[in-house]
C-alpha cells in the first residue's frame, strides 16, 4: 500500500517504513508524532482518490530530527558598474518516517 501526500507545497508518494525528507514542519519535535492528509491512497488494486473517500484517511509518521540541505551558492554582478553580490542558502528539512497508512473505511 501506498500513498500520495501534500506537504511543503510539494507531493510525495510515501509507503510504511519508508524515510522521506520535507520542508521544514514547524513545532515537530524529534521522536514525535505527525499526521499528513493523503491526496490519494492506493491498495493493491483499489485506488482511494476523493474528498469523501479520502475523509477517513490519513498518514502517520514519527520525526526522526531536522537536517539540512546541500549549500547553494549565487553570485551576481552587473557589468561595468561594479556591482557584485555574493549569496548562498542552505534549505532545512524535517526527516520523517512513515510509520502507518490508514485507508479509509
Amino acid at each position: 500500500m501506498y500513498a500520495v501526500i501534500a506537504t511543503g507545497g510539494k507531493q510525495e508518494k510515501v509507503s510504511e517504513g519508508q524515510v522521506i525528507r520535507v520542508e521544514r514542519l514547524e513545532g515537530a519535535e524529534t521522536g514525535g508524532a505527525v499526521r499528513f492528509t493523503p491526496v490519494l491512497v492506493v491498495n493493491g488494486e483499489s485506488v482511494i482518490s476523493g474528498q469523501a473517500d479520502l475523509a477517513g484517511a490519513s498518514v502517520e509518521g514519527e520525526v526522526l530530527g531536522e537536517v539540512k540541505g546541500k549549500k547553494i551558492r549565487g553570485f551576481t554582478y552587473k557589468n561595468k558598474s561594479n556591482q557584485r553580490k555574493r549569496w548562498g542558502h542552505r534549505q532545512k528539512y524535517t526527516e520523517v518516517k512513515i510509520t502507518s497508512i490508514t485507508a479509509a473505511k
